[in-house]
């Protein structure tokens, strides 16, 4: 796959078919009725996508769940909602121009920014993207030094200093096949817990994207670095956004040469970053054949190819060599 192209993909629902209050909330917050739609691609929500054009040319983009479609991913625009709200505007992220919450359809009006999605093959755009996630760190934590105590519930920010829940696919290691779990992670399961049980006794309480990723992100004509979907965004560490925008190339010895480069993941070590990625494709594993995905056929697929870019890079870094990778 190129790095221009998305790496999730779901089915998304179009705008024609969201509801009539939700559109006409569109029309009447733009000031002009909408004439022309292009839906995107990228992403896992079975939410629309939508760029829209106005009668007067006035331009936007729309994105819009509703719990019939899926009961969790409401609270994941109520979030995105909050935290653009706390951000307010600037140009490393879409602004947030209009919410609408019904109870049961939630709804996001944001600035529509011209781009693509970049090619993280291409070295300089990987560059770029480790380079604006230090900037997004700095300005985040001057936007919002002091996050809201988190309330995931509720459409709250997450807590990402918790990893109590990866940590408990360790106790479930029986519901995983053997092919979607090397044999060294059951092999080693009680030491490999006890990292990511360490995981959560780290500093941290910093507001956090949490979804880096590259159909997460967009250039501007300019070359400028753009955040969107800030959905999964919660308070964590400093570490965590640094080692996301590293996730492309985590496949590659890359990632291991790369993590120098950033402060946050130096002070966090080698040792919190191996665990991390122990804990996130166990997790994903567990997951992919637990996890019960209303209207998001493709998550599936996506949890078992990340768990496996991620344990193989755990084997890498933990140095077992091919076979042990393998079994």
């Amino acid at each position: 796959m190129s790095g221009a192209q998305p790496r999730a993909v779901g089915v998304r629902a179009p705008y024609a078919a969201l509801p009539d209050a939700v559109r006409a909330w569109v029309d009447d917050t733009l000031g002009s009725p909408v004439v022309a739609v292009a839906e995107q691609v990228g992403g896992m929500s079975p939410g629309c996508a939508t760029r829209v054009t106005c009668a007067d040319g006035t331009r936007a983009f729309v994105k819009a769940v509703g719990t019939e479609l899926n009961p969790d991913t409401p609270n994941l625009f109520r979030r995105e909602a909050t935290v653009l709200g706390l951000l307010g505007s600037h140009p490393l992220w879409a602004e947030l121009l209009a919410s609408y919450d019904d109870g049961a359809w939630v709804a996001l009006l944001l600035e529509d920014v011209e781009g693509t999605h970049p090619d993280l093959d291409d070295d300089r755009e990987m560059a770029r993207l480790l380079e604006a996630t230090d900037e997004l760190a700095a300005v985040t934590r001057s936007r919002v030094p002091d996050p809201p105590v988190p309330d995931p519930g509720s459409g709250g920010l997450n807590d990402l200093r918790d990893f109590s829940r990866w940590s408990n696919a360790f106790d479930h290691l029986d519901e995983v096949p053997a092919h979607l779990l090397p044999g060294w992670v059951r092999e080693r399961a009680g030491s490999l817990q006890a990292g990511v049980d360490a995981l959560s006794a780290m500093p941290g309480a910093q507001l956090v994207h949490w979804d880096i990723r590259q159909d997460n992100l967009l250039v501007r004509p300019g070359g400028e670095l753009v955040f969107v979907d800030w959905g999964q965004a919660g308070v964590g560490a400093d570490w965590l956004d640094p080692l996301l925008a590293r996730l492309e190339r985590v496949h590659l010895p890359w990632f291991d040469d790369a993590l120098a480069a950033s402060p946050a993941l130096v002070r966090a070590g080698d040792g919190a970053v191996t665990s991390w990625l122990v804990g996130f494709g166990t997790f994903l594993a567990w997951r992919a054949v637990t996890a019960v995905d209303v209207n998001l056929p493709t998550l599936g697929d996506f949890r078992r190819r990340e768990s496996a870019r991620a344990l193989g890079a755990a084997a890498r870094r933990l140095d077992l060599g091919g076979h042990a990778a393998r079994c």
